[in-house]
């Protein structure tokens, strides 16, 4: 598979109409926004496939292998940077940690990255004036952009942000943001979720960790850990090709059997039951 390299710590790029993805299956080294200018298809990140339309938004984060199937004729705008460009353009570095985590954690919520409304319309006006002054070069063009983009980056970070839970926010401590995200970065390893390796990894006393996080998260860890995980696995039931055994072994359980088990007694189906209804649904 290709896989990309950018030399330099930011890049825009505004591409022609297209019919094909002349790239094809490819990945890279850096971060990568893709805004949908015009034109429709499917958009395929790690297997995973989600509809695409105009005003639609994706993050595709480093390693992550991905495709665009054209249907209509598209215009991509792509605005690529890497942890140089974040590190950079943000003074704060509280802000710039937290930023750098939840760009990494975007691979865990395919799709398109706007959440709202009001941010789609957002995201949409800062595209145009960002895409405008990339073509015009007026003057103060390079530090205008460089204004917007780290608009958009914050922006995206609030979407981003809600596959955290509701009490995490800004004022949160620190140590709990960085459970979250090691939390996240690891939910395919059961043995790193264990409360001895979080509380070893953290400094943080075992007997101490189940209330710490439970104040802070409004729920207990071992909660949080599988409404993660079984969020995670509707994601590939519903936008994906993967068999239900490929799934349980991606997620470390034990065998299909067990997943089916653990997928039914909180969800009321197994996944392949979960799969028919929800097809079913959009038809």
């Amino acid at each position: 598979m290709i896989k990309d390299h950018l030399r330099e710590p930011f890049e825009l790029v505004l591409k022609e109409l297209m019919g094909v993805c002349p790239r094809g299956l490819h990945s890279h080294t850096f971060f990568e926004l893709i805004f949908i200018v015009t034109g429709s298809g499917r958009q395929s990140i790690n297997g995973i496939e989600f509809d695409y339309k105009p005003g639609n938004l994706f993050l595709v984060a480093p390693n992550d292998s991905h495709i665009f199937k054209i249907a209509v004729p598209t215009q991509f705008f792509f605005i690529r940077f890497n942890n140089v460009f974040v590190q950079s353009s943000k003074k704060e570095k509280e802000l710039t940690d937290r930023l750098e985590m939840i760009l990494q954690n975007a691979r865990h919520e395919p799709g398109c990255i706007l959440k709202t409304s009001d941010d789609r319309k957002s995201i949409i006006n800062l595209m145009e004036m960002i895409i405008n002054e990339h073509l015009n070069h007026s003057l103060y063009h390079k530090e205008l952009i460089e204004q917007l983009v780290n608009t958009v980056l914050v922006i995206i970070a609030r979407n981003i942000s809600q596959i955290f839970p509701e009490k995490i926010n800004e004022a949160s401590e620190e140590k709990a943001i960085s459970i979250l995200n090691y939390i996240q970065t690891n939910i395919y390893y059961p043995e790193r979720l264990r409360s001895e390796q979080i509380s070893k990894h953290f400094g943080i006393a075992e007997s101490y960790l189940g209330s710490y996080f439970k104040k802070h998260a409004n729920e207990t860890l071992q909660q949080y850990i599988l409404n993660y995980k079984l969020k995670l696995i509707e994601n590939r039931l519903l936008h994906s090709n993967m068999r239900v055994t490929e799934i349980a072994d991606e997620f470390g359980f034990a065998d299909k059997s067990h997943l089916n088990r653990i997928f039914k007694k909180y969800k009321g189906f197994n996944p392949t039951d979960f799969k028919k209804r929800a097809t079913i649904a959009t038809i």
